[in-house]
């Protein structure tokens, strides 16, 4: 009876570390399932079976090298899992796994630790026996054998406990999931896990000592032992949540710190465009208020006076006309900062796309517009960017192909909604955990911030940005709430 409910224990912790690990890896890595919930039955039946396997044909060694043949085989079921049923990125994998054999340890030893209660219990029932409490030998063997079952029970119920909401905190701080990790990175976050896995492994080969040929409990022979122990291990599972805690501030901080920079950028970038906008307009009026004494030189040079009076009358108009063309702007809106920014962008996209076209006939803003221009500018100039760098690619991949972006907004119940279509060779960088999917382009980091800005920036109108894909043409959606952003 012993040896089958210890098996059922050993099957459902086994399985309850299957759910651990289908919860962990699924929280990270894409699955190669598209149904998710099957993908997760699959990895509790297997990696639930791969764990009873091993505890019911392997020596129970609990010294010498069978402690680290448990643990190797332990990451290798592990890896093996993921391989088979997730996309891995194997520097995310490794992390992942060291990560769950860490926690994985710490709550078995954290669970057996607490468990020694059960046996202060049995001692209680043996001095009941001895003051005559408990009559029947019958009797003392049934509460040992129920204190027995149900401290071993217990021990494995706190364990798969203790692992479920450790594997969770590193999951809830761990918030940029689908973010590249170097070396370097990969050896800070796997630190504290690789030494919690060292620490599991000493107390493994020291548990248990030999007193006079008999085998005897390190807490029994150190009392002490039973608060450092735990207080020992509690601390490593801290040091392993917080170490991605602090890694990902950091990386949040490094993230700041580019958006920045990129948005100092812009705001030079657009201070740039409103200055040459404002000395176009400046020339206008230079042109309106020169406008008689060019009138009365165009009737001298007409009048017919000199000899060369007609070629000079057209050397005349014709530096006039040249004149008024650099100042005419092929884009018009109405608004300042967004005219210069779509014929500076026009101009420098058909360098290199010379045929490609750009409608924004039906880009219109209300006459009260409470978002800052400043804010427009960020929005349209980030997704021009990527507008005209999709179709500087389609046009190195299909040479004939059709280059456009189109660009139209409308106002409808207090909100200002600005739409962007262009046409890109149809392949995206897709990620599940991303919140927006990526673009493929050289620089993947500088685009990924350019995405935020522009999201961050429709959040501060209570808004937001979305897009989808219809065959090969890019569908861009922001939408803003038409009032004043908060201080």
């Amino acid at each position: 009876m012993s040896e089958a409910v210890s098996r059922l224990l050993e099957l459902f912790s086994a399985v309850s570390q299957g759910y651990c690990l289908q919860y962990f890896y699924g929280s990270f890595l894409e699955s190669r399932v598209h149904n998710r919930r099957a993908n997760g039955y699959a990895v509790i039946g297997l990696y639930g079976l791969l764990r009873f396997a091993a505890g019911a044909f392997m020596p129970q060694d609990t010294g010498g090298f069978g402690i680290f043949i448990r643990i190797v085989l332990a990451a290798c079921m592990a890896a093996l899992v993921s391989s088979v049923f997730y996309k891995a990125k194997v520097r995310l994998e490794i992390f992942l796994t060291i990560v769950f054999l860490a926690v994985g340890e710490i709550s078995v030893f954290l669970a057996y630790t607490f468990g020694q209660a059960g046996e202060g219990l049995v001692s209680f029932w043996g001095w009941c026996m001895e003051r005559g409490y408990i009559v029947s030998p019958q009797t003392l063997s049934a509460f040992v054998y129920a204190t027995v079952a149900g401290t071993n029970a217990g021990v494995f119920f706190v364990s798969a406990l203790i692992m479920y909401y450790a594997l969770k905190s590193v999951v809830w701080v761990f918030q940029e999931k689908s973010a590249r990790i170097c070396n370097k990175e990969l050896l800070f976050l796997a630190a504290p896990s690789f030494t919690g896995v060292l620490i599991c492994s000493l107390l493994r080969a020291i548990l248990l000592t030999m007193e006079d040929g008999v085998p005897k409990q390190i807490y029994r022979k150190y009392p002490p032992l039973a608060f450092l122990v735990p207080a020992i291990l509690i601390l490593s599972l801290f040091s392993i949540v917080y170490g991605v805690k602090l890694f990902q501030d950091m990386a949040c901080w490094n993230l700041e710190k580019n958006s920045r920079i990129i948005l100092e950028r812009q705001v030079s970038g657009l201070q740039g465009h409103i200055g040459e906008m404002e000395r176009i307009y400046s020339g206008i009026r230079g042109m309106k208020h020169d406008m008689k004494n060019t009138l009365s030189v165009i009737l001298q040079l007409a009048a017919g006076k000199g000899e060369n009076w007609e070629k000079e009358l057209q050397a005349y108009l014709y530096e006039l006309n040249r004149t008024m063309d650099q100042l005419e702007f092929q884009f018009k809106t109405g608004n300042t900062v967004v005219d210069t920014l779509l014929n500076m962008k026009y101009h420098e996209a058909i360098q290199t796309v010379p045929d490609l076209q750009m409608d924004v006939e039906r880009l219109q803003f209300p006459e009260k517009l409470l978002v800052q221009s400043y804010d427009i500018g960020i929005i349209l100039g980030n997704a021009l960017d990527n507008a005209m760098e999709a179709c500087r690619k389609l046009k190195g991949k299909e040479p004939d192909a059709e280059a456009f972006i189109r660009i139209s907004s409308f106002q409808k119940n207090g909100l200002l909604f600005l739409k962007m279509e262009n046409s890109f060779d149809g392949i995206l960088v897709r990620s599940k955990q991303k919140e927006l999917k990526k673009k493929k382009k050289a620089d993947r980091e500088s685009h990924g911030i350019g995405l935020m800005n522009m999201k961050r920036t429709a959040e501060r109108y209570q808004g937001a940005m979305d897009y989808k894909v219809k065959g090969k043409v890019f569908l861009l959606s922001v939408m803003m709430k038409n009032e004043k952003p908060p201080e």
